[in-house]
């Protein structure tokens, strides 16, 4: 490997990154050493979420949290890699810090972004400077984008509701239905998912028949 790998960076020239598409290729330098993303991530899901900066008490928060939460995570086999554009030495000592001051050891990767990566991402704001925005980026085991986030930098992330969103996804994937709001602590339905609307007459007729329905097209049931 070259010894300078944090200097070589390699993007897809394609735009950012929608839901359903693949991943952007890069090669990066982390705190656990070079990464191929999303090829080292295959295989698992993965949260890849950006911070403005080292050394900031928003982000430092998300850490802790995150880093609280790294078990539900592990049962979801899903991986965290945490960015931001600051370089590789700023990410170790900052973790050294964590670990330091919070008695908490940072074990995800944290990815040293330049520039281009990180507008490619949609985490830099023009009106931001360099630093960049709370991004989160949810991909599934083919490397494909399945959920986007966006905060401020003013807001911290609400690492339950990243938790809760995996979560979802996996189970939506495995049966084939929708998660309604708040799953699956739904007011409405608790923990039940909703069937996928019929869309012929001849399953419309069926569908009371075969599930708990509201009507036709707003049918669920118990997983």
């Amino acid at each position: 490997m070259s010894e300078h790998f944090e200097d070589q960076y390699y993007y897809s020239e394609a735009g950012m990154p929608l839901l359903g598409d693949d991943f952007p290729e890069m090669k990066v330098q982390t705190t656990h050493g070079p990464m191929n993303i999303p090829g080292d991530l295959k295989g698992s899901w993965f949260v890849l979420f950006s911070h403005p900066a080292d050394y900031t008490p928003v982000c430092t928060t998300e850490f802790h949290a995150f880093q609280e939460r790294m078990a539900d995570f592990d049962k979801l086999g899903c991986k965290l890699v945490g960015m931001s554009v600051d370089q590789v030495f700023s990410h170790i000592k900052w973790v050294e810090w964590i670990k330091d001051n919070l008695d908490t050891e940072i074990t995800f990767p944290i990815v040293a972004a330049n520039d281009r990566i990180a507008m490619q991402l949609g985490m830099l704001h023009p009106g931001k400077g360099s630093n960049t925005v709370r991004a989160v980026f949810v991909g599934d085991p083919e490397g494909k984008v399945r959920l986007i986030l966006y905060y401020p930098q003013e807001i911290g992330r609400n690492i339950d509701e990243i938790v809760r969103a995996v979560k979802a996804l996996q189970v939506s994937d495995a049966n084939k239905v929708a998660m309604p709001a708040n799953w699956p602590s739904n007011t409405l339905l608790k923990d039940r998912v909703i069937i996928p609307p019929a869309n012929n007459i001849e399953d419309a007729k069926k569908r009371p028949s075969q599930y708990d329905c509201y009507d036709w097209w707003f049918c669920h049931k118990a997983l």
